[in-house]
Parts: structure tokens; C-alpha cells; sequence
């Protein structure tokens, strides 16, 4: 009953009224909606400036890490008395050691100097634009990097299964399309590094599946085919150090062959030992015979 009134009321108001009427809500509502996309558009944009304050910090520590490196290689070839603009990664390496002797057992414990990009953990880049739209078709999964990573070795693992299959239909051998990878002497890229590589922290299950994953994809009988796929996220059982290489033989004033091997460590004790050929027999320790 009562809308019909009401009904009944706006009819008998005049044309123009109505229309104007009409035209005041529908502007009103688009002044509203005009309202929220502002209001979603600056807060969107604040987290877009949030980032940008944030990579530009990120940065200017890279630049000033960038420097205090080169001046760093500046003073060690220097030192050295090297040229520094053919001074090498190697060379760095080599002074330092030289430089600054360390009795420390673990590698990982004695002084470096590396670029700032090997040492400085990687930040991600933008994940979204001004609007609010992501960049990654995978970013609601909430780890788009390593659902990207999943999804890469499935579509290997069809690519060797799709090349196995015409291979076969063709009538030969596998051997004469790939073989199995021999991954010995290197194993996964354990979980702390792996978040490195993809900037993402995973759990424990989700570093299962991936291994999981990867153990199928290598199983595959064509797996050499996708060789470094596969060993980008593998790393050496054993780092090999460059002490541990095969010296080559100096010459003495008396022409005979002498290697020198620095700073050889024995609990407590240090020094150089140099080994001759043709020897004497002798052994003497700080120019004292060992046999007296």
C-alpha cells in the first residue's frame, strides 16, 4: 500500500522535476565511484612509492658497496705492485691470502673480499604496476617464483617425454637423442640457498616437492638434453680450493726442481715447507737436521 502511494506521488510531479532527479542520483553516483577509485588508486600508489623508497635505499648501499670495492682493489694492487686495471677476481683473492694470513680452518671463516653482488642478499623487484596489477600470471599463489620454478620442470619433464615418444615412433634408439645426467659429485641446492636464488622463503614440504621435481626430471632417460636447467640449482659436493692444486717446480741456483707450499697448518703450528728434486734425504726444521 504504501508503495504504491509513493508510486502515485512521483507520477503526478512534473516531467522536468523527475529527470533532474534522475540526473542528480546518477551523478552522485558517479562522484561516489569516482571517490573510491581515487582512494584505492592513492593507496595503491603509496605502496608503489613505499617500493620505490625501498629499491632506491637498497641502491645507493650497492653503490657505495660498489665503490668501497673498487678502492679496495685500487689499495691491493698497490700493494702488490700490480696494474690495477688488469687486476683480477683472482688476483684479489691471491693478495688477500697473501696479505692476511689466516690460521682458521672453515673457508667461509677467513677474510674475502668479494663484489658486492655475491655477498649482498637480492631484493625483489616490483611485484605490481601504478594500478595495482601484478606483474607474475602466478602472483596469488603467494610464491610466484617458486610455483614459476614447479612449472618449469613439468614443462621439461613433457619436453623429454614428448622428444621420447617421437623418437620412438620413428624406430631408434634413445641413445641417439640423449642419455641420463650423471649429477655425481654435486647434489640439490640445499633449502637456505635455494630461497636465496628464488627470493622467496618456502617451507619445508614445498623444498620436498621441489626435489621431488627435480629427482623425476633427472630420472628422465633424455635428462643431458635440459643439462643446465638442472644444474643451476645444483652445487659441488666439494668446493676444490686452489691450494689444493698441483704446484709447478721451480728451478734453484743449482738447477734442481723445488716446489714451496706457504703457510701449512698443524694444530698450533705454521710455517712453509719446500721440497726438493733430487733430494738429500734431509729434513730440517727452522735449519736444524731433524736426524741430529
Amino acid at each position: 500500500m504504501f508503495s504504491l502511494l509513493t508510486r502515485g506521488l512521483r507520477s503526478t510531479l512534473p516531467r522536468q522535476t523527475r529527470c533532474a532527479n534522475a540526473a542528480l542520483i546518477h551523478c552522485s553516483a558517479v562522484y561516489n565511484a569516482e571517490d573510491v577509485a581515487s582512494v584505492q588508486k592513492a593507496k595503491i600508489s603509496k605502496a608503489m612509492k613505499a617500493y620505490l623508497e625501498r629499491a632506491k635505499e637498497h641502491e645507493s648501499c650497492m653503490e657505495t658497496a660498489r665503490l668501497e670495492y673498487k678502492l679496495g682493489k685500487r689499495h691491493l694492487a698497490n700493494m702488490m705492485g700490480a696494474d690495477v686495471e688488469s687486476f683480477t677476481q683472482k688476483d684479489i683473492d691471491q693478495a688477500v691470502q697473501y696479505l692476511f694470513p689466516s690460521g682458521l680452518y672453515d673457508p667461509a671463516a677467513r677474510p674475502t673480499m668479494k663484489p658486492p653482488e655475491e655477498f649482498i642478499p637480492k631484493t625483489k623487484g616490483a611485484e605490481f604496476d601504478e594500478t595495482g596489477r601484478p606483474f607474475h600470471t602466478l602472483f596469488y599463489t603467494g610464491r610466484p617464483n617458486l610455483f614459476q620454478l614447479l612449472f618449469d620442470i613439468v614443462e621439461n619433464i613433457n619436453k623429454l617425454n614428448a622428444l621420447e615418444d617421437a623418437t620412438r615412433l620413428k624406430g631408434k634408439s634413445l641413445d641417439s637423442a640423449g642419455s641420463t645426467l650423471d649429477t655425481t659429485g654435486s647434489e640439490w641446492l640445499p633449502k637456505e640457498l635455494l630461497e636465496k636464488k628464488i627470493v622467496e622463503t618456502i617451507s619445508d614440504i614445498e623444498y620436498e616437492n621441489f626435489v621431488s621435481a627435480m629427482n623425476r626430471l633427472v630420472s628422465h632417460p633424455l635428462s643431458d638434453r635440459v643439462k643446465g636447467f638442472v644444474y643451476e640449482y645444483r652445487k659441488p659436493l666439494i668446493s676444490k680450493l686452489e691450494n689444493d692444486t698441483i704446484p709447478t717446480p721451480q728451478h734453484d741456483a743449482d738447477g734442481r726442481q723445488y716446489v714451496t707450499i706457504y703457510e701449512c697448518l698443524r694444530k698450533t703450528a705454521r710455517g712453509d715447507v719446500t721440497v726438493t728434486f733430487p733430494g738429500t734425504g734431509k729434513i730440517e726444521v727452522n735449519g736444524q737436521d731433524l736426524r741430529n
